[in-house]
């Protein structure tokens, strides 16, 4: 079994760590609606997926 020799610095850790961040969530322009939405999801002011209405449109 593997056994470390000596404490890995906080340093070192964070210099490992440093490619792990997480990106900012992706954004795409809706084609009916003009407004951004995130992609793969539904857009809940039209109710649309993928061309096809799947809820009913919500009500300001």
């Amino acid at each position: 079994m593997a056994v470390p020799k000596r404490k890995v610095s906080p340093s070192r850790a964070g210099m490992r760590r440093a490619h792990q961040a997480l990106g900012k969530n992706p954004h795409v322009e809706d084609k009916d609606t003009g407004e951004l939405r995130r992609p793969h999801h539904i857009d809940l002011k039209t109710g649309m997926y993928r061309g096809r209405q799947v809820l009913t449109p919500k009500e300001d």
